[in-house]
């Protein structure tokens, strides 16, 4: 990517291809058991309320013609089995957890360690980078939605007399879910993993209870069945795929989580909590599936005593709020990451909590969502219509993942290149059968989630071909720094005491907010420093390698401070940096200039009219510079011009 810093200008922003992030609360210092909690509550929410709907979805496509055998059963049961064996344990617990960028993971961390492998870090990596992000939003769109609804929905078991509530309750809970989030999620998370933890507990206990139901279920555990129902069913086959598919959904973020647990937590849980208690569940479902005539329309619900069914609508509501509350801290995450690797303009971030600074809470991207998500509900109405408008993405972003970890093989663990194809073919072929399955649900509803994507891809285009555009336009018209100081040194102007900070993306050229003070003011500071921003391709970077100071002459003084992409950075801490390197920075004595840029429309900018438009929009919304490098606006002075794309 370029050098011009989110939207406002070079000079306002931070340097090019690699800008700042938020500090990391990762896994040192605490307890194993405390991380294993909050694993099962964060990472583990999405996937963990699958059983409520996943099964029955399966079910109700196999059943397309109204009836169903036993084989149907085993078939669908064994389809769920080998999916969790398959994508979860195998792909991401054994190979794509291991694929972390100094311990982070996620889609774009993921990225940004395949272009760090490539000296001139090519643009397809960061295209297909943007691929990910963009699927992730249209995931994390739906999944509030279908995992609360679905929950709600147990209301309907209770009696059929409380079906028209079940939409204003799922709307009203929603509501409160993200209204709350500008409060934080410290106190909330408190309870996650205890709360996810009896989840699980019930699961396995619910399914343990009906497995004797029928023994004969563990037959599914042979693939025989599911590959004997998908030949001898060919017409609906692709459709069942499609449906348990929900299954796995929420697959994503052990990836995505690795930074905040690691990965011994996140496979504990895996391997000795999550899958067994999925497991009996499904199996339990299925053993009561087949005991009672085949019948069911939601054998979840359905084969909970009575007794245990009001509290267990309960607990798979609060279940269904965690697991919204994991994407939307996903998305939060996700879209932090993409401001700070210049693929999304400066937005307003908002830290939770004074101890954990990873907790953070973006205003813009919360009513975004928060609105999408109701929209859903209101047009959808029931999660088994929902059902056909999930999966899209998530495909496609397991498609993304693998074609990475083909390159994190080949050019990072230095495997040969026909393991590496090897492997990487057989993820690539599940996942693309998965994708085709569900890409057939367009018109159902999958056009949704393709829509979402869509949009965030072309936002995320649009700001990195405008900045990388308005970079290289700014800089024709920008005079060589090396010439201004050689000739201030000959004919200095007025000199006045204090020091001059100004920020630009391009080191080599004289910033404008220099060039307009003395231009109009005339006069010089005594200390000048030419301040570049940059963000590193790791998520964070040692206080050693924070700032690099290099002096031009007695008055002028280039420093590069460096953060990483999950760090947020903060200005004036990391100069105090330099105290250890010759400069004594007092901000009491400092003055910060900015420059602040208008952007015109141009029909001769390059890229069409309405991207130009576009772009300048998003120029317009992004948050100030001032307080997104944690400037005190006190010491700032910002200088205005007017740019035509």
């Amino acid at each position: 990517m370029n050098n011009v810093r989110n939207g406002v200008t070079p000079e306002a922003g931070a340097a090019g291809p690699e800008n700042g992030m938020a500090e990391h609360t990762g896994p040192e210092g605490d307890s194993f058991r405390v991380l294993l909690m909050g694993a099962l509550g964060v990472v583990y929410g999405d996937i963990g309320t699958s059983p409520i709907y996943a099964f029955r979805e399966g079910l109700h496509a196999a059943a397309s013609d109204g009836t169903l055998s036993r084989a149907d059963i085993l078939g669908v049961i064994s389809l769920i089995f080998w999916a969790l064996t398959l994508i979860v344990t195998i792909k991401y617990i054994l190979f794509v957890l291991r694929a972390d960028n100094n311990g982070e993971g996620g889609i774009l961390s993921l990225m940004a360690l395949v272009r760090s492998s490539f000296r001139k870090r090519p643009n397809v990596v960061l295209g297909i980078g943007i691929c990910g992000a963009a699927l992730f939003f249209g995931d994390a769109v739906i999944t509030p939605a279908i995992s609360v609804l679905s929950a709600v929905e147990g209301l309907e078991v209770i009696t059929p007399e409380l079906t028209p509530f079940v939409v204003p309750v799922t709307i009203a809970i929603l509501v409160t879910l993200f209204s709350v989030q500008r409060f934080g999620t410290a106190k909330v998370s408190a309870v996650f993993g205890p709360i996810t933890a009896l989840w699980f507990l019930s699961l396995g206990l619910t399914g343990l209870w009906h497995i004797f139901d029928d023994p004969t279920v563990f037959l599914a555990i042979n693939p025989y069945y599911a590959v004997d129902y998908l030949l001898e069913n060919p017409a609906t086959s692709f459709a069942t795929i499609g449906a348990i598919f929900l299954a796995v959904t929420g697959t994503e973020a052990l990836y995505a989580d690795l930074g905040h647990f690691g990965r011994k937590p996140i496979v504990t849980a895996w391997l000795w909590i999550v899958f067994p208690s999925l497991l009996l569940n499904y199996f339990g479902q299925g053993a009561f599936i087949l005991s009672h005539g085949k019948a069911a329309s939601n054998p979840f619900f359905e084969m909970i005593p009575a007794w245990g069914l009001i509290p267990m609508v309960l607990l798979a509501t609060a279940a269904t709020v965690i697991a919204s509350q994991a994407v939307i801290t996903g998305a939060y995450s996700l879209a932090r990451q993409a401001v700070q690797l210049n693929m999304l303009p400066r937005l307003e971030i908002q830290h939770t909590s004074d101890k954990l600074l990873g907790q953070i809470y973006i205003p813009r991207v919360n009513f975004l969502l928060g609105i999408a998500v109701i929209l859903l509900v209101i047009g959808f109405g029931s999660s088994s219509r929902l059902a056909s408008a999930y999966g899209i993405a998530v495909t496609g972003n397991m498609i993304v993942t693998s074609s990475l970890l083909f390159v994190v093989m080949t050019r990072i663990w230095k495997w040969r290149l026909a393991a590496a194809g090897l492997v990487t073919a057989g993820f690539l072929l599940v996942d693309l059968v998965f994708f085709s399955a569900n890409i057939a649900k367009v018109h159902e509803g999958g056009w949704v989630s393709i829509l979402m994507a869509a949009i965030v891809m072309v936002v995320m285009v649009t700001w990195v071909r405008g900045t990388r555009h308005l970079f290289h336009k700014t800089r024709k018209s920008e005079v060589d720094l090396d010439l201004i100081v050689d000739q201030i040194s000959k004919k200095p102007p007025i000199i006045v005491p204090g020091t001059a900070v100004f920020l630009t993306s391009d080191s080599k050229s004289a910033p404008t907010a220099l060039m307009h003070s003395l231009k109009h003011y005339k006069v010089l500071h005594e200390n000048n420093v030419i301040l570049t921003v940059v963000t590193a391709p790791t998520p964070r970077v040692a206080t050693a390698d924070r700032a690099r100071v290099s002096q031009y002459n007695e008055r002028f003084m280039q420093v590069t401070l460096t953060f990483g992409y999950m760090e947020q950075p903060n200005i004036p801490r990391a100069l105090a940096i330099c105290r250890k390197l010759g400069w004594q920075f007092d901000i009491m004595k400092t003055s910060f200039f900015l420059s602040r840029r208008t952007l015109k429309a141009s029909p001769n900018s390059g890229m069409p009219l309405w991207q130009d438009r576009l772009f300048i929009l998003l120029a317009r919304t992004a948050s100030d510079a001032t307080e997104y490098f944690q400037i005190p606006t006190g010491r700032v002075v910002e200088v205005g011009t007017q740019v035509n794309m």
